[in-house]
């Protein structure tokens, strides 16, 4: 019975011009090549939107250290005192939020300060590399500052 209706399936089909539902070896690659293209294409793309996201976790941070730098002034009259890293005197820690930046300061003085970011991990390939922020409130990057910050 069973094969009777494969038969009769099979008739009704040649007399229709009906094909067998399925993809071809052809209608795979293509399917595949459109993939790939989408891919090259939107890859680099996502990339430069985590970079370009990471790099606000720099900024962010480097504003907030500068902050907590006048805070400390304002207390000490100096900024010359302040540390980052984990103990509970520092005023922050050594490395920026989601941990993308290394943060540094130098340059420390009675009147002045210098905030580093640098880029550790895979945001090291970032072009922008490395942020500073003085307590004047100038801003620096590797690359141009009008594009990274």
């Amino acid at each position: 019975m069973f094969l009777e209706r494969n038969r009769r399936m099979s008739r009704t089909a040649r007399k229709t011009g009906a094909v067998a539902a399925g993809f071809t070896l052809i209608e795979m690659m293509i399917v595949v090549a459109l993939i790939a293209i989408l891919a090259a294409i939107v890859l680099p793309s996502y990339q430069d939107s985590v970079r370009m996201a990471r790099r606000m976790d720099a900024r962010g941070s480097l504003t907030a250290i500068a902050q907590l730098m006048e805070r400390l002034n304002t207390e000490k009259n100096s900024y010359a005192s302040a540390t980052l890293g984990n103990g509970t005197t520092d005023i922050y820690p050594a490395t920026s939020e989601n941990k993308h930046y290394t943060l540094a300061l130098s340059n420390l003085a009675a009147t002045t300060f210098t905030i580093t970011a640098t880029p550790a991990g895979g945001q090291a390939a970032d072009p922008c590399g490395t942020y500073t922020l003085t307590q004047a409130g100038t801003r620096g990057a590797s690359m141009s500052v009008d594009q990274c910050w």
